[in-house]
C-alpha cells in the first residue's frame, strides 16, 4: 500500500461510528505498536469522513491526545487532506514520516475500548436529515472548516480545553458525513464557531 492512494468522496464509509472503531482495533494486530499508516488502511482509504473521525477522536482520546504535539500532529494531516479535497484531488496524499508515527499496541487498545462504549451510544442519534449540508458540494465548506481547525491547532493547545473543542467539531463533521446527518454538521458548525472565539479571547 503507498501513501498517495487516498480516494475522498465524502459519502463512502464505514456506516457507524461503533463500526468505524471496530475496523480500526483491527489495524496492525500483528506488530507490537500501531502505525498511522496502519489506522487508515483498514478504515479504507476512500473518504474524508472516516479521516475526519480519527483525526477528531485522537485528539479527544485521553492517554493518547493529552500528549503534547499529537492535537497538532492531527491537525497537520487534517489541513493536508482539506486543502487537496478543496482544490478538487481524487486522491490525497500524505507524506512517508507522517505515516510512519507510531503508538504502543497497549496505548492503542485502552484508547479504542474507551471509545467503544460512547460510540454505541451516539449511533443512536445518528440520522439522515439535512442532506444538503452533507452531500456535494456541501462537503467543500465542511472541508473548509476542518482546514480552518488544522490551522489554529497549535494556539488551541496553548488554551485550555480549546483542542479538545477542535477535535469534537472534526469528529462532529466526520459523523455528519459518515451518516449523511445535517444536524450534526449544524453542531460542528457553531461549536468551530464557538471554539475559536474562544482562542482568539484566551489569547488576546
Amino acid at each position: 500500500m503507498t501513501d498517495d492512494a487516498q480516494q475522498v468522496p465524502p459519502q463512502e464509509g464505514p456506516g457507524s461510528l461503533t463500526r468505524l472503531i471496530t475496523q480500526v482495533q483491527q489495524a496492525g494486530e500483528q506488530r507490537d505498536d500501531v502505525s498511522l499508516e496502519a489506522i487508515l488502511d483498514t478504515v479504507g482509504r476512500r473518504s474524508f469522513a472516516p479521516f475526519l473521525l480519527v483525526a477528531g477522536l485522537v485528539t479527544l482520546a485521553p492517554v493518547i491526545g493529552d500528549i503534547p504535539g499529537v492535537p497538532t500532529l492531527m491537525a497537520t494531516l487534517v489541513v493536508l487532506v482539506a486543502a487537496q479535497l478543496l482544490v478538487g484531488r481524487e486522491h490525497f496524499w500524505l507524506p512517508r514520516f507522517l505515516l510512519e508515527r507510531r503508538v504502543s499496541r497497549s496505548r492503542f487498545v485502552r484508547v479504542t475500548d474507551w471509545m467503544a462504549r460512547p460510540a454505541r451510544w451516539v449511533d443512536r442519534y445518528l440520522r439522515t436529515r439535512l442532506v444538503w449540508l452533507t452531500r456535494a458540494p456541501a462537503h467543500l465548506p465542511v472541508a473548509l472548516t476542518c482546514l480552518l481547525i488544522g490551522l489554529a491547532m497549535p494556539p488551541m493547545e496553548l488554551v485550555p480545553f480549546s483542542a479538545n473543542g477542535g477535535g469534537l467539531a472534526l469528529t462532529l463533521f466526520g459523523l455528519a458525513l459518515l451518516a449523511e446527518d445535517g444536524l450534526m454538521a449544524l453542531v460542528a458548525y457553531l461549536l468551530t464557531g464557538t471554539t475559536l472565539a474562544l482562542v482568539v479571547i484566551g489569547l488576546a
